[in-house]
């Protein structure tokens, strides 16, 4: 603990021969002293110096009419003075060379004579204060534990409980696709997500009981600091730096809650590749393979730079002679060759087919209900924001796009139709191709808002099979 102590001059002046006039003269002198600002927490008293008038510390406040400049009314407790075994002078001095207190003699033609001395009340008034910063310290160590027993341990309680519960459903929902052949893989992955939500119950439980036992042990330590700065004597208290520095060690030893990966479900734990794969497979082949009837494309969003089909299943990219300037609709996309689909998606699952196969220029994908659709900046441009995930096709390229970021797709052969499957419980897209029922692309993303099927074509058409 750093010691912020005023240091006197205490050798005797050329100009006088009297010892004792000498230490009278700087005794009676003006300090410069660090007023302490009292601030004893927890049912404690808070004063504070104002000019010259000093504090009572001793756990009540003394009136400003008693105030005087004597060591006993200058903010430290006045036990019973002791007297210097040498000079039988009171001891209201402290020699921090040795750490000891001493006499006004001892100072100034004793054994102390030209060490580092202080006044023993700026002394206690240096320690107090420090006692008084360690003390708010810890209080404020300690409420910050608190809260995250209470706020942060408590919250990932509940999002624990609700990412194994959506885990559980995961897990249910894909086995169910085929569940003669994944019985057994369904137990295991159960198991496994118990053992997950085990252990981070676990880690909780350790954390919760690592960081109650700290509080304790804080408290413990700040009560005693607390005590010993409003019951020690200040003869005792000026000695007593040592247990002190030692308790507050103790406390900064307790170290700082923080949070970690280890308090979360792992989402891994319910993933297989064995179960992924034949729960695509069963929902690519199955009688619900070319999605729902109703999703077409909303005659409201199609850009005049193409053209819908009577059955709004077909989009037509045209050329300049053919287009027309439609009613401004603020769905429509103005300068950006691009179309929404009709069904809104934010939860279950659902998948659809587009045939592409005439065109050379076209992307296909999903985006945000919120997505821009006036100018042809790349807020309306899809696959260059952060609203839109589409896989594209351009100058014999096959590619992802999302954000701006493109990911080159290897395809052996150039597809006829691209099937797009959004497992909203998973939060899972994926682009395969139907005829060979390769995934061409798939992905993991926490969608926050309804999805809408999102195509764009520049070069012939595509349209939506059902």
């Amino acid at each position: 603990m750093t010691e912020e102590l005023t240091e006197c001059d205490l050798t005797c002046s050329s100009s006088s021969d009297d010892p004792e006039e000498t230490f009278n003269g700087v005794k009676t002198g003006e300090m410069d002293c660090e007023q302490p600002i009292f601030s004893v927490l927890s049912g404690g008293v808070k004063q504070q110096q104002a000019g010259d008038t000093s504090s009572c510390g001793g756990g009540e406040a003394t009136s400003p009419a008693s105030a005087s400049t004597t060591d006993t009314e200058s903010g430290i407790f006045s036990g019973e003075c002791e007297l210097c075994v040498a000079h039988e002078s009171e001891l209201d001095w402290f020699c921090g060379t040795e750490q000891k207190l001493i006499c006004s003699h001892c100072a100034i033609v004793g054994p102390c004579h030209g060490h580092t001395v202080t006044p023993l009340a700026t002394r206690v008034t240096a320690v107090r204060n420090q006692l008084v910063d360690v003390c708010e310290k810890i209080q404020l160590q300690a409420l910050r534990i608190e809260r995250f027993i209470d706020q942060t341990l408590t919250a990932k309680e509940q999002m624990l409980q609700a990412a194994a519960s959506r885990a559980r459903e995961q897990v249910l929902a894909q086995v169910s696709a085929a569940r003669e052949a994944l019985e057994e893989e369904e137990q295991r992955l159960l198991e496994e997500v118990q053992r997950e939500e085990e252990r981070v119950e676990q880690c909780l439980l350790t954390q919760r009981a690592h960081w109650s036992q700290a509080l304790a042990s804080l408290s413990q330590t700040r009560s005693h600091l607390v005590h010993t700065l409003t019951h020690t004597q200040d003869a005792q208290l000026a000695t007593s730096v040592q247990e002190i520095a030692e308790r507050v060690e103790e406390a900064e030893g307790v170290g700082e809650p923080c949070d970690t990966d280890q308090l979360n479900l792992n989402p891994g734990c319910s993933d297989s590749k064995l179960l992924r794969g034949l729960w695509v497979t069963a929902v690519l082949l199955g009688p619900n393979a070319y999605g729902s009837s109703f999703l077409k494309f909303d005659e409201r969003t199609v850009s005049p730079l193409l053209s819908l089909s009577d059955d709004s299943c077909t989009l037509t990219f045209l050329h300049k002679k053919a287009r027309q300037s439609p009613q401004y609709d603020p769905a429509r996309f103005d300068c950006l060759p691009n179309a929404l689909g009709s069904l809104s998606m934010s939860s279950g699952t659902h998948s659809w087919v587009v045939d592409v196969g005439q065109s050379a220029a076209f992307k296909v994908g999903v985006c945000y209900t919120s997505l821009e659709r006036k100018g042809s900046g790349n807020e309306a441009r899809l696959g260059n924001n952060s609203q839109s995930w589409v896989l594209s096709h351009y100058d014999g390229d096959y590619t992802f796009c999302h954000a701006g970021k493109k990911v080159p797709l290897q395809v052996v052969r150039k597809p006829k139709r691209i099937g797009l499957l959004l497992d909203w419980l998973s939060q899972t897209l994926m682009f395969y191709e139907l005829d060979s029922s390769a995934v061409l692309y798939s992905l993991k993303h926490p969608f926050s808002a309804p999805l809408l099927p999102a195509c764009a074509v520049a070069d012939r058409s595509i349209t939506i099979l059902h």
